[in-house]
């Protein structure tokens, strides 16, 4: 036996799987409250305990650990860029390839009202960047010597214009900064790299983000490394779309992931034009992607879900599948409320999962929606054109479901449904008929955990436990 446990401190619940990669099977699994408050060990031991009681695991057996967290709000950073579409949107796509919730971010020069909103995020990371490689040097000058003389007391990363970029550096550490240097995420206008600033944001967040969290202890029961849930996520997604080492994947895909506090997307799909004709404006969208909804987690957010929805919007959504729900014996606004003040609270009724799915629809049409790109037709000189931005997701071949709305709610592939392409809106390109996917498991996090080391036997393990689900298209 090849025994594993794989962790992940979330926000709301701390889970454990155990596998078994020799035989490519899933032992056992089991979840406890993340004690942020207090340790966070507490809900790890656990459970632990509960993983050994429910399957008669032997923890001296175990060959090895891995882990991931998004405990008290994951990796939160703050993205300065000079241009939104061009410098900014590239900040942006490095902090949410490294796993990163971008709380905030913002384009040109910051001014004093711009800084103190930073520092009132108590952003864990600062990624600061500006202009092409020899091109604007005076904003991203402009907004080191606003950083360097502010509150701001957590590290900067510095991934603009390489020409001033030591310049950069120097005015933020005599003021007693911390400061990381990384490559420009956009040397040209027609370049995005922002690998070199993903790793560094990983390597920032290991080294000093999970003792802030204090996730250390944790970290030497692991005896590794604790990456952010997220990343793992994404990691788990390339692995399924590309297969590895002789094991095929299952080709295109896009993840949707509902949470709590945020509901998050991750695409594996190489770029391409709606018709050969198609005019394709902002930058190159890279194959592997990840957006993060901050205001659309089910439980944190669920007012705003709500309003974006509209009352009457949620109540004939709701009756649709409820048909019990009358009116006067239901108060939606207080139920809202309720939830988002309770954000450990799981339904136990058909009314109450019926109302996270509603939520949960919502929030995946938005999401998706942010995520994938849009067409237009637009006029010009020479006629009609069509005019996309963005990813085209219109063939992926894959749609995939998790997190606990798709292991505990009621009747989830409503949810995936949302996902897909609507002819209510037939400017996103969402996909339009994929296969579709539940993980049933709650186990993409640990297959993510397992792709760099032990890919072969975690993608078997995934295939084997996702299960398909048929959604009318």
């Amino acid at each position: 036996m090849s025994i594993y446990l794989l962790v992940d401190i979330g926000s709301t619940y701390t889970k454990i799987l155990a596998v078994d990669l020799a035989e490519e099977v899933i032992l056992g699994r089991a979840q406890s409250p993340t004690s942020i408050e207090i340790d966070v060990t507490i809900g790890l031991n656990e459970a632990l305990a509960e993983l050994v009681d429910a399957c008669g695991l032997d923890l001296a057996r175990v060959t090895g650990k891995y882990a991931s967290s998004s405990a008290a709000g994951g990796l939160k950073m703050a993205a300065i860029g000079l241009v939104p579409e061009l410098t900014l949107e590239a900040a942006r796509r490095a902090c949410l390839g490294a796993g990163a919730k971008l709380v905030c971010g913002y384009g040109f020069e910051i001014d004093r009202e711009i800084v103190e909103a930073i520092v009132a995020a108590r952003c864990d990371i600062i990624l600061l960047c500006g202009g092409t490689d020899g091109g604007d040097k005076k904003a991203i000058t402009h907004n080191a010597r606003m950083l360097a003389h502010s509150a701001v007391d957590c590290p900067i990363i510095v991934a603009g214009n390489r020409v001033v970029a030591d310049v950069v550096r120097e005015t933020l550490e005599r003021q007693g900064k911390k400061v990381y240097r990384a490559s420009n995420v956009l040397p040209r206008l027609d370049t995005v790299e922002v690998e070199p600033a993903q790793e560094l944001i990983r390597d920032i967040f290991i080294s000093r983000i999970t003792k802030a969290k204090g996730l250390d202890k944790a970290a030497d029961f692991i005896g590794g490394p604790i990456i952010p849930t997220p990343k793992a996520t994404l990691q788990a997604a390339a692995l399924l779309a590309d297969g590895a080492e002789g094991e095929s994947g299952i080709g295109s895909l896009l993840v949707l992931e509902v949470g709590g506090a945020t509901t998050n997307v991750h695409s594996v799909m190489d770029q391409s034009l709606v018709t050969p004709q198609t005019v394709l404006r902002g930058l190159p969208e890279s194959r592997i992607k990840r957006t993060v909804e901050g205001d659309l987690g089910i439980r944190y957010n669920a007012p705003t879900i709500y309003e974006l929805l509209g009352k009457d919007a949620f109540l004939r959504k709701l009756r649709d599948r409820c048909l019990s729900v009358e009116e006067g014996e239901f108060d939606a606004d207080t139920h809202i409320d309720f939830l988002s003040k309770n954000v450990g609270y799981a339904p136990t009724t058909d009314l109450g999962l019926d109302i996270d799915i509603v939520l949960a629809e919502s929030a995946a049409s938005i999401a998706v929606e942010r995520h994938a790109g849009t067409v237009r037709q637009e006029f010009s000189v020479v006629g009609e054109i069509l005019v996309q931005q963005g990813k085209n997701l219109l063939e992926a071949q894959n749609v995939i479901g998790t997190g606990g709305i798709f292991r505990y709610g009621l009747h989830p592939e409503r949810v995936l449904r949302s996902a897909l392409f609507s002819p209510e809106a037939p400017w996103s390109l969402k996909p339009r008929a994929p296969k579709t996917f539940v993980d049933c498991e709650y186990m993409l996090y640990g297959i993510g955990l397992l792709a760099e080391h032990h890919p072969v036997p975690a993608l078997r393990i995934a295939k084997k436990h996702l299960r398909q689900t048929g959604v009318e298209i």
